[in-house]
């Protein structure tokens, strides 16, 4: 049997996890105490024939109970059954703007601010998360794309289609985006902005691309990024990481930057990787 305990931060999207784990064939159980975990095993042991997948949420819900997580985890592989840990995250800043969205109260802030809410709640969850098998981190995640994360984790496939790579066009005048793992600067090319008739144009425009791209400078740089990345790239799936932020950056972020994230992209998937593109400052 192959079982997985969600956990994570507030507000990260563990309860949409459940639902499309569910999707997925798995028997999902939230805010089971930990201390029946052993027990709710051996149950699914008498059931095999019928329940073959188990997820599990455990988070900061269960107050008093959640500090006989760790024990019982332990109790869980003494009898024999092993288990992956699936840690959602995101951003405060991603985090506060749900839970103001909602409307509703992060668990550990009833009398106090969100932020500091999440700040007892990470305290919390730091060992919990350094035993992680996954960490996924659902900033820049749609629903869609969390379920197509899901569906790539926990299925069959090539381990390079486990692998998710968020492109990210950016103005270095707005700052770096600070979820970045690998930042590039093509400020070296030359700026569509400075012709009239491309200034309003962006990047996704076939003019502004062809433009960009007309330069030889150009074309060497993303021959260059893609040979180191796809070095990179399997490099770090032997580490376990399962999701890159690579940012790439102009002036304004609205035509050399979003040329170079659209073709990287495009170079990328004919290799077998996903990608997600997200225009940050293009408006």
């Amino acid at each position: 049997m192959k079982f997985v305990i969600i956990t994570g931060v507030s507000g990260a999207g563990k309860s949409l996890t459940v639902k499309f784990m569910e999707d997925l064939g798995f028997y999902c159980v939230d805010n089971l105490p930990p201390l029946l975990i052993p027990r709710f095993a051996e149950l699914c042991e008498k059931k095999k024939e019928m329940i073959s997948k188990i997820a599990m949420v455990m988070d900061i819900r269960g107050g008093l109970f959640f500090d006989d997580l760790f024990p019982s985890l332990e109790d869980f592989r003494d009898l024999g059954y092993e288990y992956e840990i699936l840690f959602l995250d995101a951003s405060d800043a991603v985090l506060i703007k749900r839970f103001k969205e909602t409307r509703r109260m992060h668990p550990l802030s009833q009398r106090g601010s969100i932020d500091k809410g999440l700040k007892k709640e990470r305290e919390k969850l730091q060992h919990l998360k350094a035993l992680a098998s996954t960490i996924l981190d659902t900033s820049r995640l749609t629903p869609g794309q969390l379920k197509e994360e899901l569906r790539y984790l926990y299925q069959e496939g090539k381990p390079e289609s486990h692998f998710l790579l968020n492109i990210t066009s950016f103005g270095f005048k707005f700052g770096i985006p600070l979820d970045a793992d690998l930042v590039f600067d093509v400020r070296f090319l030359q700026n569509p902005y400075y012709e009239e008739e491309l200034r309003d144009l962006t990047g996704e425009h076939i003019k502004v691309q062809n433009y960009v791209m007309e330069k030889d400078d150009a074309t060497a740089f993303l021959d260059k990024l893609e040979s180191m990345l796809l070095f990179l790239l399997p490099r770090y799936m032997r580490e376990g990481k399962h999701q890159l932020v690579i940012a790439i950056g102009c002036t304004g972020g609205k035509h050399r930057s979003v040329t170079i994230a659209l073709e990287i992209a495009k170079r990328l998937n004919n290799s077998g990787f996903r990608t997600i593109v997200d225009h940050r400052d293009i408006e």
